[in-house]
């Protein structure tokens, strides 16, 4: 039996045809895994998992599942356990995070003109931060750390009003009647020198030592958010609140820009949007908890008041302006902040 000289010919067109269609298959196929693989998205947060400022970003998270499902796999790290308070900037620059609450501390340390907004009394109330940090300052400045730190701030949110809660309670209604006054402030010269502009004499101490501070005398005084005084039982070793209201503590949900210009335009607007709900989330429950906290403190015998906050708000803007600090600051941003109602 013979075989046709075509028929080898026949055989080695119909396996290099098929090896063709493989190679071609095998080519297509880890596009098309590329293009099913959602986009990971690493959140570090040094926030309390019963913290607003925590549970936010569950929110952000089932907007997302329920806006762009499949498309992100959102993973939430509180507690400060995947980057320490404060490394988030550097670590979204360089590519090793996806997203993090930045603070304006945090900024100031790269951008000197967000230096600003660790400065008492300028901004009033969460509502005018909000129209500060939500309107054309914000977003002028957000360009530029956009621009500076590879980094895209999606929207600011509230953190809470600090207030001067002091362990015998005395009449304060203007800075000179915090004269003498040890008032325990964080260890670093912006939140010293914002203690002595108050009219205090600021005492750094580490937050672990404030309670026994507090009952021993060794200070006399200490300033934070009111969620904060209750959490750490301040009141337990305190008579008086002064809701001098002199800082209007914010943070900035802010992506990498690596992981932004990845983003398609819906992607993108999706991601925003998931962002501004967390951060409402967030300010809606914490001003109600401040709101009720008042009177918490007046069940537990503490004496509530409010000082000639216009006092205080001359008083330490003037402290401000004579300062180092405010030459770091662009020029005109403060008659801008303080024009905006």
């Amino acid at each position: 039996m013979t075989t046709s000289p075509s028929t080898p010919l026949l055989s080695r067109r119909n396996v290099a045809a098929q090896l063709a269609a493989l190679a071609l298959s095998s080519a297509v196929l880890p596009l098309q895994a590329q293009a099913q693989t959602p986009t990971a998205l690493r959140i570090s947060s040094p926030a309390l998992p019963d913290d607003w400022h925590g549970k936010m970003w569950t929110v952000f998270k089932e907007q997302l599942d329920k806006t762009a499902p499949g498309e992100f796999d959102v993973r939430i790290n509180l507690n400060g356990t995947l980057f320490k308070q404060g490394t988030e900037p550097t670590a979204m620059a360089r590519g090793n995070l996806e997203l993090a609450t930045v603070s304006a501390f945090d900024l100031a340390k790269l951008l000197p003109a967000f230096s600003i907004f660790t400065a008492g009394y300028i901004l009033r109330d969460p509502q005018h931060l909000q129209k500060v940090l939500g309107g054309p300052i914000g977003d002028e400045l957000y360009k530029s750390v956009a621009d500076k730190l590879d980094i895209t701030i999606l929207s600011p949110l509230y953190l809470g009003t600090r207030q001067v809660n002091l362990r015998e309670a005395r009449s304060v209604k203007t800075p000179a009647d915090l004269k003498g006054l040890k008032l325990r402030m964080p260890g670093s010269k912006e939140w010293l020198f914002l203690g002595e502009a108050l009219g205090a004499t600021p005492t750094p101490l580490a937050f672990g030592e404030v309670y026994l501070g507090l009952k021993t005398g060794t200070i006399d005084g200490q300033d934070n958010p009111l969620p904060t005084l209750r959490a750490a039982k301040f009141y337990e070793v305190t008579k008086q609140i002064v809701l001098t209201s002199h800082l209007v503590d914010s943070l900035f949900i802010s992506v990498a820009n690596k992981t932004w210009n990845a983003l398609s335009t819906p992607q993108k607007q999706k991601l925003k949007a998931a962002a501004v709900a967390a951060a409402q989330y967030n300010n809606e429950n914490r001003l109600k908890e401040e709101s009720q906290l008042v009177d918490y403190f007046k069940q537990q015998g503490l004496s509530v008041t409010t000082p000639d906050l216009d006092a205080f708000h001359r008083s330490v803007q003037q402290a401000y302006l004579k300062s180092e600090y405010a030459k770091q600051w662009p020029p005109g941003l403060l008659e801008r902040i303080n024009a905006t109602k």
